[in-house]
């Protein structure tokens, strides 16, 4: 091992790429490693045709994974899977309806046929009902609210979970919404749904990470996208005022969030909801 080959901590612990826990000795000179780096991992996004989903199927691709577009229109995965091999990035589309289990693991194993493994798991496909007093909520309204929502992170983590614990690895991020944690004004069954994804998220990764596995949320901030463009006249226009930093959470914001609780930089990881909102309180 040469100089160029090193770098060194004040720590006597790395972690090798089997996510093990090594000792040095004395000086401490570790192997060089690129600990956001995805190359050779395989990943699904579901929802990840378009707005904060095909930001993180970019993000997850541009850090070298492989990307499985799961989405229910098959024409709009096509079009997100086109523009990102446009850009050399590795991702291919597979029509999934999450609300079906049954689709789920249809999708699923076309992606074990194909890739032999799947490495990482981002829930992040959802949805609202138009905005209106729960009282005024139909038994179909609050249905689609926890189906595409709940039912969908539900779907997708019983499905992968038991592949990463044969592999001893996996990394699982599911998406939920501020929502979920202060509640969210004529928007109670999305909430419900939200807030129902971090307790089960909390709940599910203290099982998973004896297995090798990192679950844990990411709760975006308002973000400029279709989503939040039916929101009420004027929000986005005056909403920055009330953020920190000054401006609307962006989709790369969100996709940097991923990527990293995607990778080896997570490790100590699990069950927690990352807020990425420019300091607005969840």
């Amino acid at each position: 091992m040469t100089k160029s080959d090193v770098i060194f901590y004040h720590t006597r612990w790395y972690i090798d790429e089997h996510r093990q826990f090594i000792y040095c000795n004395s000086i401490e000179e570790v192997p060089k490693m690129d600990i956001f780096d995805l190359t050779g991992k395989v990943a699904i996004v579901t929802g990840g045709n378009q707005g904060i989903g095909l930001a993180i199927s970019r993000g997850l691709a541009r850090a070298g994974a492989a990307v499985i577009i799961a989405n229910r229109r098959a024409e709009e995965g096509t079009k997100a899977a086109e523009s990102l091999k446009k850009e050399g990035l590795n991702a291919a589309p597979i029509p999934t309806n999450v609300s079906d289990e049954s689709s789920i693991a249809a999708m699923v194993a076309k992606v074990m046929a194909s890739h032999g493994k799947i490495d990482i798991l981002v829930n992040n496909a959802g949805g609202c009902t138009p905005p209106k007093p729960f009282l005024e909520m139909s038994d179909k309204d609050w249905d689609f609210d926890i189906d595409v929502n709940l039912r969908s992170t539900r779907n997708g983590t019983k499905t992968v979970l038991p592949i990463m614990i044969k592999q001893k690895s996996g990394k699982i991020v599911n998406i939920t919404s501020g929502a979920g944690i202060h509640g969210g004004m004529f928007t109670s069954g999305y909430a419900a749904a939200k807030a129902g994804i971090i307790g089960f998220s909390m709940g599910v990764a203290k099982e998973a990470a004896p297995h090798g596995i990192n679950i844990n949320c990411v709760s975006p901030g308002v973000a400029d996208t279709g989503f939040a463009r039916n929101a009420p006249p004027g929000l986005l226009e005056n909403f920055p005022k009330t953020v920190p930093i000054g401006r609307l959470t962006t989709t790369q914001d969100i996709a940097n969030a991923v990527v990293f609780l995607a990778s080896d930089a997570s490790c100590d990881i699990v069950g927690q909801v990352l807020v990425v909102s420019g300091g607005v309180s969840p």
